[in-house]
Protein backbone atom coordinates (compact mmCIF):
# COMPACT_ATOMS: atom_id res chain seq x y z
CA UNK A 1 0.00 0.00 0.00
CA UNK A 2 1.33 3.44 -0.91
CA UNK A 3 1.84 6.00 1.87
CA UNK A 4 -0.72 8.39 0.37
CA UNK A 5 -3.39 5.69 0.28
CA UNK A 6 -2.62 4.62 3.84
CA UNK A 7 -2.79 8.20 5.07
CA UNK A 8 -6.19 8.65 3.45
CA UNK A 9 -7.43 5.57 5.32
CA UNK A 10 -5.95 6.85 8.58
CA UNK A 11 -7.67 10.21 8.10
CA UNK A 12 -10.99 8.45 7.50
CA UNK A 13 -10.54 6.32 10.63
CA UNK A 14 -9.86 9.39 12.75
CA UNK A 15 -12.99 11.09 11.43
CA UNK A 16 -15.07 7.97 12.05
CA UNK A 17 -13.78 6.98 15.49
CA UNK A 18 -12.81 10.32 16.99
CA UNK A 19 -9.43 8.98 18.11
CA UNK A 20 -6.88 6.41 16.90
CA UNK A 21 -3.78 5.04 18.60
CA UNK A 22 -0.35 4.53 17.07
CA UNK A 23 -0.19 0.90 18.13
CA UNK A 24 -3.64 0.05 16.76
CA UNK A 25 -2.78 1.65 13.42
CA UNK A 26 0.54 -0.18 13.25
CA UNK A 27 -1.23 -3.49 13.85
CA UNK A 28 -3.96 -2.67 11.34
CA UNK A 29 -1.55 -1.84 8.51
CA UNK A 30 1.19 -4.29 9.59
CA UNK A 31 3.88 -1.60 9.67
CA UNK A 32 6.12 -0.11 12.35
CA UNK A 33 4.98 2.50 14.86
CA UNK A 34 7.70 4.80 13.51
CA UNK A 35 6.09 4.72 10.06
CA UNK A 36 2.68 5.47 11.58
CA UNK A 37 4.13 8.44 13.47
CA UNK A 38 5.53 9.81 10.21
CA UNK A 39 2.10 9.37 8.62
CA UNK A 40 0.44 11.21 11.49
CA UNK A 41 3.00 14.01 11.30
CA UNK A 42 2.31 14.44 7.58
CA UNK A 43 -1.45 14.43 8.16
CA UNK A 44 -1.13 17.01 10.92
CA UNK A 45 0.84 19.32 8.62
CA UNK A 46 -1.92 19.00 6.02
CA UNK A 47 -4.56 19.83 8.66
CA UNK A 48 -6.27 16.43 8.45
CA UNK A 49 -5.85 15.60 12.14
CA UNK A 50 -4.14 16.62 15.36
CA UNK A 51 -1.57 14.47 17.09
CA UNK A 52 -2.00 13.70 20.79
CA UNK A 53 -0.12 11.45 23.17
CA UNK A 54 -0.19 7.94 21.75
CA UNK A 55 -2.29 8.71 18.68
CA UNK A 56 -4.38 11.32 16.91
CA UNK A 57 -7.77 13.03 17.02
CA UNK A 58 -9.71 15.14 14.48
CA UNK A 59 -8.21 18.55 13.80
CA UNK A 60 -11.30 20.29 15.19
CA UNK A 61 -11.02 18.55 18.57
CA UNK A 62 -9.17 21.30 20.41
CA UNK A 63 -9.08 21.53 24.20
CA UNK A 64 -11.19 24.70 24.29
CA UNK A 65 -13.54 23.99 21.39
CA UNK A 66 -17.14 23.84 22.54
CA UNK A 67 -20.33 23.59 20.50
CA UNK A 68 -23.54 25.23 21.62
CA UNK A 69 -26.34 23.20 23.15
CA UNK A 70 -28.41 23.84 20.01
CA UNK A 71 -25.67 22.36 17.80
CA UNK A 72 -25.21 19.33 20.03
CA UNK A 73 -28.96 18.67 20.21
CA UNK A 74 -29.06 17.62 16.55
CA UNK A 75 -25.96 15.43 16.65
CA UNK A 76 -25.88 11.66 17.36
CA UNK A 77 -29.55 11.69 18.35
CA UNK A 78 -30.03 7.92 18.13
CA UNK A 79 -27.04 7.24 20.39
CA UNK A 80 -28.15 9.83 22.92
CA UNK A 81 -31.67 8.39 23.02
CA UNK A 82 -30.30 4.92 23.77
CA UNK A 83 -28.05 6.32 26.50
CA UNK A 84 -30.92 8.30 28.03
CA UNK A 85 -33.19 5.24 27.95
CA UNK A 86 -30.60 3.24 29.87
CA UNK A 87 -30.25 6.11 32.35
CA UNK A 88 -34.02 6.27 32.85
CA UNK A 89 -33.96 2.63 33.97
CA UNK A 90 -31.81 3.70 36.94
CA UNK A 91 -34.52 6.04 38.24
CA UNK A 92 -37.15 4.16 40.32
CA UNK A 93 -40.74 4.69 39.19
CA UNK A 94 -42.61 3.92 42.39
CA UNK A 95 -40.52 5.60 45.08
CA UNK A 96 -39.62 9.12 46.06
CA UNK A 97 -36.05 10.24 45.65
CA UNK A 98 -33.86 12.94 44.18
CA UNK A 99 -31.76 13.23 41.06
CA UNK A 100 -29.57 15.95 39.64
CA UNK A 101 -29.46 16.58 35.89
CA UNK A 102 -26.39 18.31 34.53
CA UNK A 103 -26.69 20.54 31.46
CA UNK A 104 -26.22 18.85 28.10
CA UNK A 105 -27.96 17.34 25.11
CA UNK A 106 -27.98 13.78 26.48
CA UNK A 107 -29.36 14.85 29.86
CA UNK A 108 -31.97 16.89 27.97
CA UNK A 109 -33.01 13.69 26.21
CA UNK A 110 -33.29 12.03 29.62
CA UNK A 111 -35.51 14.92 30.74
CA UNK A 112 -37.74 14.32 27.71
CA UNK A 113 -38.13 10.67 28.69
CA UNK A 114 -38.87 11.60 32.30
CA UNK A 115 -41.56 13.99 31.16
CA UNK A 116 -43.18 11.22 29.09
CA UNK A 117 -43.09 8.61 31.83
CA UNK A 118 -46.40 7.80 33.53
CA UNK A 119 -46.41 9.07 37.13
CA UNK A 120 -46.48 6.57 39.99
CA UNK A 121 -49.91 5.38 41.14
CA UNK A 122 -49.46 7.06 44.51
CA UNK A 123 -50.06 10.71 43.68
CA UNK A 124 -48.34 11.84 46.90
CA UNK A 125 -44.97 10.61 45.74
CA UNK A 126 -42.74 12.96 43.80
CA UNK A 127 -39.29 12.69 42.31
CA UNK A 128 -37.17 15.72 43.15
CA UNK A 129 -35.26 16.82 40.05
CA UNK A 130 -32.49 19.38 40.52
CA UNK A 131 -30.93 21.15 37.57
CA UNK A 132 -29.09 24.32 36.58
CA UNK A 133 -30.05 23.92 32.90
CA UNK A 134 -32.77 26.22 31.57
CA UNK A 135 -33.91 23.85 28.76
CA UNK A 136 -34.24 20.92 31.18
CA UNK A 137 -36.19 23.05 33.64
CA UNK A 138 -38.56 24.06 30.85
CA UNK A 139 -39.21 20.45 29.89
CA UNK A 140 -40.01 19.35 33.46
CA UNK A 141 -41.63 22.42 35.02
CA UNK A 142 -45.19 21.14 34.63
CA UNK A 143 -44.60 17.39 34.69
CA UNK A 144 -46.81 15.45 37.11
CA UNK A 145 -44.92 13.54 39.76
CA UNK A 146 -41.81 15.74 39.55
CA UNK A 147 -40.81 18.42 42.03
CA UNK A 148 -38.44 20.67 40.12
CA UNK A 149 -35.67 22.58 41.87
CA UNK A 150 -33.57 25.06 39.88
CA UNK A 151 -30.07 26.14 40.90
CA UNK A 152 -29.51 29.81 40.17
CA UNK A 153 -26.53 31.72 38.87
CA UNK A 154 -25.30 33.51 35.78
CA UNK A 155 -26.72 31.80 32.70
CA UNK A 156 -24.04 30.93 30.15
CA UNK A 157 -25.51 31.38 26.68
CA UNK A 158 -23.55 28.61 24.97
CA UNK A 159 -24.90 25.90 27.27
CA UNK A 160 -28.00 27.71 28.60
CA UNK A 161 -26.98 26.68 32.12
CA UNK A 162 -26.33 28.57 35.33
CA UNK A 163 -22.70 28.85 36.42
CA UNK A 164 -20.73 30.79 38.99
CA UNK A 165 -20.01 30.72 42.70
CA UNK A 166 -23.66 30.81 43.76
CA UNK A 167 -24.40 27.73 41.61
CA UNK A 168 -21.44 25.85 43.07
CA UNK A 169 -22.36 26.77 46.65
CA UNK A 170 -25.97 25.70 46.13
CA UNK A 171 -24.85 22.34 44.72
CA UNK A 172 -22.60 21.65 47.70
CA UNK A 173 -25.57 22.09 50.05
CA UNK A 174 -27.43 19.21 48.40
CA UNK A 175 -27.00 15.44 48.52
CA UNK A 176 -29.03 13.95 45.63
CA UNK A 177 -29.37 10.20 45.26
CA UNK A 178 -28.02 10.23 41.69
CA UNK A 179 -26.25 12.88 39.63
CA UNK A 180 -26.41 12.38 35.88
CA UNK A 181 -23.47 14.32 34.49
CA UNK A 182 -22.18 14.96 31.00
CA UNK A 183 -18.60 15.41 29.86
CA UNK A 184 -16.84 16.67 26.76
CA UNK A 185 -14.06 14.16 27.30
CA UNK A 186 -13.50 10.92 29.22
CA UNK A 187 -9.86 9.90 29.18
CA UNK A 188 -7.95 6.97 30.77
CA UNK A 189 -5.56 9.25 32.68
CA UNK A 190 -7.11 12.73 32.58
CA UNK A 191 -10.58 11.60 33.63
CA UNK A 192 -13.66 13.70 32.89
CA UNK A 193 -13.18 17.15 31.40
CA UNK A 194 -14.93 20.11 29.82
CA UNK A 195 -13.58 23.20 28.01
CA UNK A 196 -14.92 25.94 30.31
CA UNK A 197 -13.59 26.50 33.87
CA UNK A 198 -16.93 27.72 35.23
CA UNK A 199 -18.79 24.74 33.80
CA UNK A 200 -16.08 22.49 35.26
CA UNK A 201 -16.52 24.00 38.74
CA UNK A 202 -20.27 23.29 38.67
CA UNK A 203 -19.76 19.75 37.38
CA UNK A 204 -17.14 19.09 40.08
CA UNK A 205 -19.61 20.23 42.73
CA UNK A 206 -22.28 17.91 41.31
CA UNK A 207 -19.88 14.96 41.40
CA UNK A 208 -18.78 15.62 44.97
CA UNK A 209 -22.32 16.22 46.24
CA UNK A 210 -24.14 13.18 44.85
CA UNK A 211 -24.43 9.78 46.50
CA UNK A 212 -24.06 8.12 43.10
CA UNK A 213 -22.51 9.60 39.95
CA UNK A 214 -23.63 8.40 36.51
CA UNK A 215 -21.77 9.79 33.51
CA UNK A 216 -23.68 9.97 30.24
CA UNK A 217 -21.38 10.23 27.21
CA UNK A 218 -21.67 9.08 23.63
CA UNK A 219 -18.66 7.37 22.11
CA UNK A 220 -17.35 10.55 20.47
CA UNK A 221 -16.39 11.76 23.97
CA UNK A 222 -14.40 8.65 24.86
CA UNK A 223 -10.59 8.96 24.97
CA UNK A 224 -10.94 12.73 24.52
CA UNK A 225 -9.33 15.42 26.67
CA UNK A 226 -10.55 19.00 26.93
CA UNK A 227 -9.10 21.89 28.91
CA UNK A 228 -10.38 21.45 32.48
CA UNK A 229 -10.64 18.23 34.47
CA UNK A 230 -13.63 18.11 36.82
CA UNK A 231 -13.51 14.48 38.02
CA UNK A 232 -11.30 11.43 37.98
CA UNK A 233 -12.56 8.07 36.81
CA UNK A 234 -12.66 6.96 40.47
CA UNK A 235 -15.25 9.66 41.16
CA UNK A 236 -17.70 7.97 38.78
CA UNK A 237 -19.88 4.99 39.69
CA UNK A 238 -21.40 4.24 36.26
CA UNK A 239 -20.66 5.22 32.67
CA UNK A 240 -23.43 4.86 30.09
CA UNK A 241 -22.25 5.08 26.50
CA UNK A 242 -23.19 3.70 23.10
CA UNK A 243 -20.20 1.52 22.18
CA UNK A 244 -17.36 -0.36 23.80
CA UNK A 245 -14.55 1.90 25.02
CA UNK A 246 -11.03 1.38 23.71
CA UNK A 247 -8.85 -1.23 25.39
CA UNK A 248 -6.90 1.43 27.28
CA UNK A 249 -9.99 3.23 28.53
CA UNK A 250 -11.75 -0.05 29.39
CA UNK A 251 -8.80 -1.08 31.54
CA UNK A 252 -8.72 2.30 33.28
CA UNK A 253 -12.46 2.20 33.96
CA UNK A 254 -12.16 -1.32 35.38
CA UNK A 255 -9.26 -0.27 37.62
CA UNK A 256 -11.35 2.66 38.88
CA UNK A 257 -14.32 0.39 39.63
CA UNK A 258 -16.64 2.07 37.12
CA UNK A 259 -19.59 0.03 35.88
CA UNK A 260 -19.89 0.45 32.11
CA UNK A 261 -23.31 0.17 30.48
CA UNK A 262 -23.44 -0.09 26.68
CA UNK A 263 -26.78 1.26 25.46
Amino acid sequence: MFAEERQQLISALVAERGRVSVTDLADRFSITTETIRRDLAALEVSGSLRRVHGGAVPSDRLSTREESILERAIQRQSEKHRIATAALALIPELTTGSILLDAGSTTETLADLLAQRTPAANGNEELVVITHAIPIAGKLSSTAGIALQILGGRVRGLTQAAVGQSTVEAAFKLRPDIAFVGANGIHPTFGLSTPDPEEAAVKAAFVKSARRVVALADSSKLDAETLVQFATLKDVDTLITDSEPSAELSAALADAGVDVVIA
